[in-house]
């Protein structure tokens, strides 16, 4: 008899009527895995409540959790999730958007690539679309770094596939520090932050497993066009980014190692040592290059900050 494995996917939805049923069908019919689905609703205004408890009348292999919760974002979306579900049956657990369409080998290929490059997670690039035809391949898949988890995710979360013993490892870390990491603004940053960080092999791969749908609903989506571009700058100046990079070495317990304790102040000097690091913190080249100009910027911001004191 074929062992078929048992995979938990985790969905967030919020005002996702428009797409939930691709979405959903999509997830239901992969192929040759076994695949139960939990949904958490962000307390929504267009019926997603109703329709996705309607689904789990349908489907003994669907569960909503309690509603009427709002959550304000994807990430404690998904954290709720991870906490409230009971992950031990499950040989895999995969996380999902209301908005994407999956290939029907998605889980599959994921899990198999982790058993057979005896892996701990898997994630995968991924192909845009937008509702005008346009489709753009989304790579994720360059050569992990040294510190990439500490500035970077390994791609959309929803491409994310954990080993059942990696995902109740992250499980135990997310409840023992529960009020802190609501602060954290992406889930998939760290979870592949405390995966790489505790010595857990991570595998992305080079061929797309879904459609990344693209619209203006998106709350984290593809930096393409120029006024994506310009609001992602702006975010990252405003000192988000590194912010966000110093709470997760934090609650990773490693914001006293020496590679972060030689940028963590965050001064002129620190910001020197991080750009001379910045071909260890991403993985795509345009990246690193990005990373070393923002250091600049940063540097720079600073010299005129004391200039004009």
């Amino acid at each position: 008899m074929i062992d078929v494995p048992k995979i938990a996917v985790l969905l967030a939805a919020y005002n996702g009527v428009e797409w939930l049923s691709d979405q959903v069908e999509s997830i239901l019919r992969q192929e040759g895995v076994r695949v139960t689905l939990f949904i958490n609703v962000d307390r929504s205004t267009d019926g997603t409540e109703a329709w996705c408890e309607k689904l789990q009348t349908e489907h003994s292999n669907v569960h909503v959790l309690p509603t009427g919760l709002r959550f304000g974002g994807a990430s404690k979306n998904f954290f709720r999730l991870l906490r409230d579900v009971d992950l031990e049956p499950y040989d895999a657990v995969s996380l999902a958007d209301q908005d994407d369409i999956w290939y029907l080998d998605k889980l599959a290929r994921g899990y198999d690539v982790m058993r057979t490059q005896d892996c701990d997670a898997y994630s995968s690039n991924v192909l845009a679309f937008w509702s005008d035809g346009r489709e753009m391949l989304v790579e994720k898949h360059q050569p992990q770094v040294q510190f990439d988890y500490l500035f970077e995710a390994a791609g959309p979360g929803c491409t994310y596939l954990l080993s059942g013993k990696l995902a109740g490892e992250f499980k135990s870390f997310l409840m023992g520090q529960w009020d802190q990491i609501q602060d954290v603004s992406l889930h998939d940053w760290l979870i592949y932050a405390y995966s790489r960080s505790h010595d857990r092999r991570w595998f992305i791969d080079s061929t797309p497993t879904m459609r990344y749908r693209q619209h203006a609903s998106n709350q984290f989506g593809v930096n393409a066009g120029l006024t994506a571009k310009k609001g992602r700058l702006t975010q990252v100046l405003s000192g988000w980014w590194l912010s966000q990079s110093l709470l997760i070495a934090e609650l990773l317990g490693v914001k006293d190692s020496a590679f972060v304790v030689s940028w963590s102040s965050l001064n002129m000097m620190a910001l020197m040592r991080l750009a001379g690091a910045s071909w260890q913190c991403r993985r795509r080249v345009k990246d690193k290059v990005f990373f070393f100009g923002l250091c600049l910027v940063l540097i720079g911001a600073r010299i005129t900050g004391h200039k004009s004191a």
